[in-house]
């Protein structure tokens, strides 16, 4: 496989409702500066109630009711601007709002090692990226100001959040490097700076999930690249993601911990000295979860807290092998998802959260890959973040136009069924707030699906 150039050109740029349908849904065939001053107070709480944790491959809330997480991912906090990419022109809360009322009910926000360093550090800077004339409220708000207003926003809407770190520096391009360590960021300021943001927001369950890592990669002979065994090595990503879902549950032990694959994975006979191609099973950055079979994330007491996230794209992305020839929903099941992640959903090891899919609509075999994917995410309720809602992926598109206003309703139209709706309702996460606020229209609360 050749590396592949997904979101490097984005650089460039009441009725009651009853539990019984829900359960249909999932189970069935469906220069820096100083902080602002007052920036240290802390954003709304929300009610506290709205953990989650697991159950075998379900997720659940504290009550044991099952839910199903469906959102879109927007990125920008991991980039040079260190702020959501669209402030430029769109309101946040206009935004944020649209995607409450269209179902999505968790945002995959991407961050930097870099940023949440300086953030630790009262280094946060006021980011010249925010259109201050389309967004008054975040007039002088540093880019931590920012994130903390956007969870205020998403709580009034009934949206949870999850932090991924996307990259060690704060760089457009930063997921291309294969490692979560680089240069001055050490693998030991990246556990620090996960310890500092759960503790900030460990009150707030309005953040109810951390993905460990994006994409960690590289091939056989990369140097350095993400290996997955049962060593304490720098480069495991396994021991990895142990070691900093320990640091962060240790904080908040109610967070969920979400643990993505990595590139390649050794064939049967063959181990990690190997420099041959041939002795390796591909697969996209972070969707090789096929170590977890002979090595699995061990939490310990807080097990019940992990979540396994592959990534998967279509041809458009890039011209996999399982592309080549003849394909159909049937090959790509059997011969790359049960391989790779789909196992650990169907032997009921634990939930599967797939971080990232999407892509443009061609009406050709990137559509046909992706209806494919929608369709094994409805009919096994595996949780999602389609990417994205940024127009400016070079290679996928968004559901957002270049205006950051206007959404591209057929690609919105291929998403909405793998986004949780029952009784004709978008199902919010929240125990009391509706999918879209107060006054929206379209969306329930948990509260409202399983009562009080």
């Amino acid at each position: 496989m050749k590396p592949w150039t997904r979101k490097r050109l984005a650089a460039a740029l009441g009725a009651a409702v009853t539990a019984t349908a829900l359960l249909m849904t999932l189970s069935g065939p469906v220069a820096a500066q100083s902080a602002q001053a007052g920036e240290a107070a802390l954003p709304a709480a929300g009610t506290g109630t709205d953990w989650l944790h697991t159950e075998g491959n379900r997720i659940v809330d504290e009550q044991g009711n099952q839910v199903w997480l469906t959102g879109a991912n927007w990125f920008g906090f991991n980039a040079t601007e260190r702020v959501f990419h669209g402030l430029w022109s769109a309101n946040l809360d206009t935004i944020t709002r649209q995607m409450a009322e269209r179902g999505i009910n968790i945002v995959r926000v991407p961050i930097s090692t870099q940023l949440l360093l300086e953030w630790k550090n009262g280094q946060a800077a006021v980011s010249s990226a925010v259109n201050t004339w389309a967004n008054p409220e975040l007039q002088g708000k540093t880019t931590l100001g920012v994130f903390d207003a956007f969870l205020g926003v998403a709580e009034k809407y009934g949206i949870k959040v999850m932090l991924d770190v996307h990259s060690a520096e704060a760089d457009n391009s930063g997921h291309v490097h294969p490692v979560w360590w680089k240069g001055a960021i050490t693998t030991e300021q990246f556990y620090s700076a996960w310890e500092w943001v759960t503790a900030r927001y460990k009150a707030d369950d309005t953040l109810v999930a951390m993905d460990v890592k994006n994409e960690p990669h590289g091939k056989q002979s990369d140097s350095p690249r993400a290996k997955w065994d049962g060593s304490t090595d720098q480069d495991n990503f396994k021991h990895t993601c142990e070691t900093a879902g320990k640091r962060i549950l240790a904080v908040n032990p109610k967070v969920l911990v979400m643990c993505e694959g990595i590139e390649i994975y050794p064939k049967d006979g063959a181990n990690w000295s190997s420099t041959s191609a041939a002795d390796y099973h591909g697969m996209w950055w972070g969707g090789n979860l096929r170590g977890a079979k002979d090595h699995p994330v061990d939490l310990g007491a807080q097990q019940d807290q992990l979540v396994y996230s592959p990534h998967d794209y279509g041809p458009l992305v890039h011209q996999q092998p399982w592309f080549q020839g003849e394909w159909s929903r049937t090959t790509l099941e059997r011969d790359v998802w049960d391989p790779n992640w789909l196992y650990l959903h169907k032997d009921g090891t634990a939930p599967l959260f797939i971080g990232e899919w999407g892509g443009h609509l061609d009406n050709g075999p990137n559509q046909k890959w992706m209806t494919a994917l929608r369709d094994v995410i409805v009919e096994n309720g595996i949780h999602q973040t389609f990417w994205c809602i940024n127009p400016n992926s070079g290679d996928t598109g968004g559901l957002l136009g270049y205006d950051w206003a206007t959404w591209d309703e057929a690609k919105y139209a291929l998403l909405k069924p793998a986004l949780w709706q029952s009784g004709g309702k978008f199902v919010s996460l929240d125990h009391e707030v509706r999918l879209g606020g107060a006054a929206g229209t379209t969306g329930i609360s948990l509260g409202d699906l399983y009562g009080s």
